[in-house]
């Protein structure tokens, strides 16, 4: 599957942030390798973390709030974590973030569709990142999909603003479409209500897993 386009790829997050402001700018990636430290705490947390932490709040109290969560040896995954909630709330202003980071093992939203908030970050740390393609150019437009580790910033229908022109559609990666099981790490970052997130929705889900 094609790579992300030059035109749509930045060297920083903070430059896919800048991006991202554009008014014709719908999607903003910015490819980074991962570094052996953190894939390595990715990997183990997809082994041994929960299947789910979904939360919001501010960057300091997310930071209390999931330190207990994570060992020494997946530390790595949430110091790069809490970095992508101060580099969003920075760029956009706000204050807090909904935050899910989650363990993905079938396939979810597998229709191309735009989100019905503000702006969504989405880093996937192990396995197929998202898919996407430009809305306009209908059921023939080329499908793009970002890498491991990538910074994909999403402009949704609330964005201040948004049109329909231009607009992208994006999609999780079917895995049931690949020829052995695939486990994704995903981590969502969004407006702190966005999906209508609040105190009751809150939690974290520890369970056991079939290891990939």
């Amino acid at each position: 599957m094609p790579h992300t386009p030059l035109s749509f790829r930045f060297p920083t997050p903070d430059a896919a942030f800048q991006a991202i402001e554009q008014p014709t700018c719908h999607i903003a990636v910015a490819d980074r390798a991962l570094g052996q430290d953190l894939e390595n705490a990715a990997q183990t947390y997809l082994e041994e973390g929960p299947s789910l932490i979904l939360t919001a709040g501010t960057p300091d109290e997310l930071a209390q709030e999931l330190a207990p969560v994570f060992t020494p040896a997946t530390r790595a995954l949430l110091e790069d974590a809490l970095g992508l909630v101060d580099g969003y709330c920075a760029a956009t202003g706000m204050d807090a973030v909904r935050f899910r980071l989650e363990r993905i093992t079938h396939d979810s939203c597998r229709r191309f569709h735009v989100d019905h908030v503000v702006l969504r970050l989405l880093c996937t740390y192990v396995g197929p990142g998202v898919q996407w393609r430009v809305a306009d150019l209908g059921e023939e437009a080329a499908v793009y999909q970002a890498d491991a580790g990538a910074v994909a910033l999403l402009k949704g229908g609330c964005y201040p603003g948004w049109q329909p022109e231009g607009a992208v559609q994006h999609r999780s990666p079917p895995l049931s479409a690949l020829a052995k099981p695939v486990t994704r790490l995903l981590l969502t970052l969004d407006a702190p209500q966005a999906c209508g997130m609040s105190d009751d929705q809150r939690r974290i889900v520890r369970k056991e897993v079939a290891h990939s």
